[in-house]
């Protein structure tokens, strides 16, 4: 996969967690697979809001549906989640090395000890 392809998933991702009825929606489907009905019920949104913020989700990989004859199973996947964090943690990680290496430039150096006046 391309570093292009990679920035546009994760941008996909970050968009779709940012709405927090779209986090409950991840929320609620947990670890369990559900039926769109039945998650839609949990929510004081009618059924196409619903659906409209499952599709956001569905096209940012974090949630993946079947269909069994009329029923719409909805099962959460968290692999773009752990690459969010992933990103993150790079970020940190470089952002702490960089300020760290601007301290050691811009602060006096530590005095060895303290000079008496005389």
């Amino acid at each position: 996969m391309g570093e292009r392809s990679r920035e546009h998933d994760l941008d996909r991702a970050f968009a779709a967690l940012a709405h927090p009825t779209r986090r409950a929606l991840l929320i609620e489907l947990g670890a369990e697979e559900r039926r769109v009905t039945d998650l839609a019920a949990r929510f004081p949104l009618a059924l196409n809001s619903v659906s409209k913020h499952l599709r956001v989700l569905e096209a940012a990989g974090l949630v993946h549906r079947h269909i069994d004859g009329r029923d719409h199973w909805l099962a959460a996947d968290w692999r773009p989640v752990s690459e969010a964090l992933r990103w993150a943690e790079k970020q940190m990680t470089f952002w702490t090395r960089s300020l760290e290496a601007l301290a050691a430039l811009v602060e006096p150096p530590p005095r060895k000890g303290k000079r008496r006046r005389e």
